[in-house]
């Protein structure tokens, strides 16, 4: 806990990539009467309609003209390209153009059966049009436009792209609309959902919540990977070589109750909090006798390694030299004893801003579940919670699938926590705390990233979550001492204000595209497996935020009011709580922290 951890950009060499690409082409002679603007939706005032993209949105500001624009941001190993394939003539003169703003922003056509043609801008503060021509070749009837950014280097807005020249024979129109959307079936996860045909079309788009996650060939389709107890809006619309339709009227439906990862005896909104049972600060020490109910989850921090390396964790509680006033072993067991039978849950930490823990081979994992099933055996304690900071996780450089981790580091702590559960059985409580870089910076960055260069550590939880999703009681990520953080909107998010707690909650409720490949999607969790992280006070650690700014949050989250400016892709009621370094400093603060979660609550 309380460990600053800032992302770094990525590395990119873009020097000899930019050489390679040609310059700005002169535009062409006016075009002649017969010729027409042949792209669909060049000004994106449908929003994506027309159009493909890996990671982009329309917005309404800043836009060239009209009412909307694109805007989409480039990943570690995504260019962010938006593309449309339309309908010319043969052997024909066309004239491509747009206006773009950003660094280093690319408009294209490729297919031309010529010469592919493109023209970027290495800088565009403001407004910058771009312009290039070229000419179909003999057999040539379709050309796809692109416009994209590069890797890594921000946000790019395109407005009012045209290709204007002769019109494709049987351009024709896009399609009506679908009529007679619902929901035919709905899981703890999946959502099925069928439509009347539309005439003309060849496929269709499905949306959820406002953003394209699928297509289907048919008049059916399901929508996997959605979280439990979540309410979800779904449209769909008709799609041929023309383009794309308006979408459909909105269907909702909510999925039913997920089951596993954890005990059922949890209270349905959960309060975490850590206890400073090993050391002292500034918060002073609390008997564990002397925790106010309001906490359902107590950590007692920290369990720490003999060394880095050595998998041996022990538990020492603060000496009465350090902490005067220190209960006895004895009174301590009797506390976790009677919180235990008040319905409290008491776990271990291993970690911790200082204890750094590395499982680099099979002998380490080994001494980790021997060691901590001895420290959860010798107090009696309910399970454990993994706060793995620092350098405990990285990435090996060829590790680039979340869902098939290689690294050492990673696969024996996924082993050694599966024995643990496996041992302990159902009752057994496992949490983890990761930081904000080592679970949504995965979005941006996971690992070395394509080109090497990124932070190994970059997204390197993902791997340990995922694994264990089916185990886990709470994923509480700290959303505090953290830097920006890009969320589902490709905006970046900063501390201090309900929008960061909502824009990364929404992240691991929604699921997320790992380095913005769309192939390689992070599930969802199930909203009662996921608590929010914040500080308790002021002295507790960078991002703290007011009780109002805890009240927004939740509304948001939990019922779709006093959002902001931050659009969530689902509503969560089950959203399980709060969690907060520390129970010690929450009441340091008067207990400011847990009386809003007592008052939000009940």
């Amino acid at each position: 806990m309380d460990r600053a951890r800032r992302p770094r950009s990525v590395l990119a060499a873009l020097t000899a990539a930019l050489l390679a690409v040609p310059a700005l082409t002169a535009l062409s002679s006016p075009a002649g009467a017969a010729d027409a603007d042949v792209a669909v939706n060049g000004g994106f005032e449908s929003g994506l309609t027309g159009w493909t993209c890996t990671a982009g949105t329309a917005v309404d500001s800043p836009v060239h003209s009209g009412r909307s624009a694109l805007q989409a941001t480039p990943a570690g190993s995504d260019n962010a390209q938006c593309s449309q394939t339309v309908t010319v003539q043969p052997d024909a003169q066309y004239t491509l153009s747009g206006y773009v703003r950003g660094s280093y922003v690319y408009l294209g056509a490729s297919g031309t059966g010529t010469t592919d043609v493109s023209a970027w801008t290495q800088s565009a503060p403001d407004w910058q049009k771009l312009g290039t021509t070229f000419r179909t070749g003999p057999a040539t009837t379709k050309v796809t436009l692109y416009t994209h950014g590069w890797y890594g280097t921000g946000a790019y807005q395109a407005d009012d792209i045209t290709l204007v020249g002769p019109g494709g024979s049987g351009t024709g129109q896009p399609p009506a609309a679908p009529a007679g959307l619902k929901a035919t079936s709905v899981t703890s996860s999946s959502v099925g959902l069928s439509w009347s045909a539309v005439t003309g079309a060849t496929s269709y788009a499905l949306y959820r919540d406002g953003s394209r996650v699928q297509t289907a060939t048919g008049t059916s389709a399901t929508v996997s990977g959605l979280a439990a107890s979540t309410a979800y809006s779904f449209q769909v619309t008709a799609v041929n070589a023309a383009g794309e339709s308006a979408k459909s009227a909105a269907v909702t439906a909510t999925t039913s109750t997920g089951t596993g990862g954890g005990p059922s005896d949890l209270p349905a909104h959960a309060l975490v909090g850590y206890l400073h049972a090993s050391f002292a600060n500034g918060a002073g020490y609390t008997r564990l006798a002397d925790v106010p109910d309001s906490w359902d989850v107590i950590d007692l921090a920290f369990g720490e390694p003999t060394s880095v390396t050595s998998g041996d964790i022990r538990f020492n509680r603060c000496p009465v030299t350090e902490c005067p006033g220190v209960e006895s072993d004895a009174d301590f067991k009797a506390a976790i004893k009677a919180k235990q039978a008040a319905g409290k849950k008491v776990l271990i930490s291993i970690g911790g801003q200082n204890g750094q823990v590395q499982l680099t081979t099979t002998a380490a994992r080994d001494a980790f579940v021997t060691s901590v099933s001895k420290i959860i055996d010798t107090w009696g304690l309910d399970g454990l919670d993994i706060d793995f900071e620092g350098h405990s996780l990285s990435l090996n450089a060829n590790d680039t699938d979340f869902k098939n981790p290689t690294t050492p580091v990673v696969v024996n702590l996924i082993s050694a926590l599966k024995t643990l559960k496996a041992k302990y059985g159902t009752k057994f409580v496992l949490t983890m705390a990761p930081e904000t870089f080592f679970v949504q910076n995965g979005y941006q960055f996971y690992g070395t990233g394509k080109w090497g260069g990124q932070d190994p550590r970059c997204g390197a939880y993902l791997p340990v979550i995922h694994a264990l999703r089916d185990d886990l009681t709470l994923l509480h990520v700290q959303d505090y001492n953290s830097g920006p953080i890009m969320g589902l909107d490709n905006q970046y998010h900063s501390m201090g204000g309900a929008d960061f707690h909502i824009a990364m909650t929404d992240m691991l409720l929604t699921g997320f595209p790992v380095a913005g490949d769309a192939n390689n999607v992070f599930p969802p969790l199930r909203p009662d497996q996921v608590a929010i992280g914040m500080p308790a006070s002021t002295n507790a650690g960078n991002g703290y935020v007011s009780p109002s700014e805890v009240t927004k949050t939740l509304d948001c989250l939990t019922k779709k009011a006093n959002c902001g400016s931050y659009a969530t892709h689902g509503t969560w009621p089950a959203l399980r709580g709060l969690m907060t370094w520390s129970i010690n400093w929450d009441r340091f603060a008067n207990g400011e922290f847990s009386k809003t979660f007592d008052g939000y609550f009940g």
